[in-house]
């Protein structure tokens, strides 16, 4: 039981919307509950899922579980992003920036949520699109994370080391 708590506080998990949903049937109206929730490490892997209940708190509980079993990585240097990277998600764009230490989460409510369980604590975001729809904006968030690489994948995917892809990245040629 207590591997059980150890293991659930390295988890950040945050809920970014809770709805109540009805079904309407001929005995009636039946109402359910549909929880959306992030959830990472703070290191680095970060998850969403989708939970759906009779009550909130089965919901969210089967939602948490659900993020936690299909985290991925993303792309962090030191305690930023590596570059600016963009995202898209139906009508909503999102902008992420890497910002100096000290920064802080310069970002929304639901693009909070999801730097905060990454891990990333240094970054300046922002959303543009008509509808704030926080399922949306974390999917479209999501989508810009994914689109990161760390330098080391970019070495290995060119064929090069890591000092000749960080070096030719500052304009810096060796003859």
């Amino acid at each position: 039981m207590e591997e059980n708590k150890e293991f659930a506080k390295e988890f950040v998990d945050s809920v970014v919307s809770v709805r109540r949903v009805t079904k309407v049937t001929k005995g009636g109206k039946q109402f359910s509950f549909s929880a959306f929730v992030v959830s990472g490490d703070g290191k680095g892997r970060i998850g969403i899922a989708l939970g759906k209940s009779r009550d909130v708190s089965s919901a969210i509980a089967k939602a948490t579980v659900r993020a936690r079993k299909s985290m991925f990585d993303v792309a962090i240097r030191g305690t930023t992003l590596p570059y600016m990277v963009k995202g898209r998600h139906g009508a909503n764009h999102v902008v992420l920036c890497p910002a100096y230490k000290g920064t802080g989460l310069i970002a929304g409510g639901a693009i909070r949520a999801v730097m905060k369980a990454a891990g990333i604590q240094d970054v300046l975001a922002k959303s543009i699109g008509p509808s704030g729809c926080g399922i949306n904006l974390v999917k479209a968030t999501l989508n810009a994370l994914a689109k990161g690489r760390t330098a080391s994948r970019i070495a290995q995917l060119r064929g090069k080391t890591i000092e000749q892809v960080v070096k030719g990245s500052h304009g810096i040629q060796s003859a």
